[in-house]
């Protein structure tokens, strides 16, 4: 069975130290977590407390200004963490705007990734909706994947919101996604698990048929954090069962 995990930026509004969400997160039944930042917390302590809770480090985003001026440092900081993924969580529309820009940010993720693989980590590109802008009769998606050789983290959610169809992107792919963010969107917007417009059970099935080591859960927006934690986790496990 695929692993299961949070993307902990779902629960930013609680404002509860680290340790404590990740008992949370435990205790709701997912596998592991996806870090947004440490913030100001003792990562000996946050180890402590993946081991209380039982959770893995299933990766960790990353800004890429972040990666690129220290990757070691980066790299030592979630290895303590038994975290060996980062993902680069967003660049700007214009790096996808045309052929040269999706070709120049394929160059430079590939780039960082060399440099990634020499402190012994792995990195991933997160998606949003904005790579899917029509470049010269292709998305400039399509473009960026072509060029480089960077693994996806699929999100599911904000493919369907830019019209793409993430089964197709998922095969497409194939073990190019270890990483797939199940999240659902209406009209562009984030909902909570079934009560969208994405076909979960299809995607996930995909995912799991592609080989995807983690089913990340995650909610741009909940109105109830708590609420969204216990549901997303609730849904995962059917969809993943």
């Amino acid at each position: 069975m695929t692993r299961t995990a949070i993307q902990l930026y779902t629960l930013r509004e609680l404002n509860e130290p680290l340790p404590d969400l990740l008992a949370r997160v435990g205790e709701a039944g997912f596998d592991g977590v996806e870090f947004a930042g440490l913030g100001d917390a003792d990562p000996a302590a946050v180890a402590d407390a993946l081991d209380d809770a039982g959770l893995e480090a299933a990766a960790a985003h990353v800004p890429i200004g972040e990666l690129e001026d220290d990757p070691g440092r980066v790299a030592r900081e979630y290895h303590r963490l038994g975290c060996e993924w980062v993902v680069v969580p967003y660049l700007e529309a214009a790096h996808f705007e045309s052929r040269e820009a999706a070709t120049r940010t394929a160059r430079r993720l590939d780039e960082l990734a060399a440099r990634m693989e020499g402190h012994s980590t792995s990195l991933g590109y997160h998606n949003h909706d904005h790579e899917f802008a029509s470049v010269d009769g292709e998305t400039g998606f399509e473009i960026f994947l072509s060029e480089s050789e960077v693994e996806i983290e699929l999100d599911i959610g904000w493919a369907v919101a830019a019209g793409a169809d993430p089964r197709s992107l998922l095969r497409s792919l194939g073990d190019r996604v270890p990483l797939v963010h199940v999240k659902d969107t209406h009209d562009g917007e984030p909902v909570e698990l079934g009560d969208g417009d994405v076909d979960l059970t299809a995607c996930v099935d995909t995912a799991k048929e592609v080989g995807a080591d983690w089913l990340v859960y995650e909610h741009d927006n909940p109105a109830d954090p708590l609420a969204s934690l216990a549901h997303g986790a609730e849904r995962l496990r059917e969809l993943n069962g």
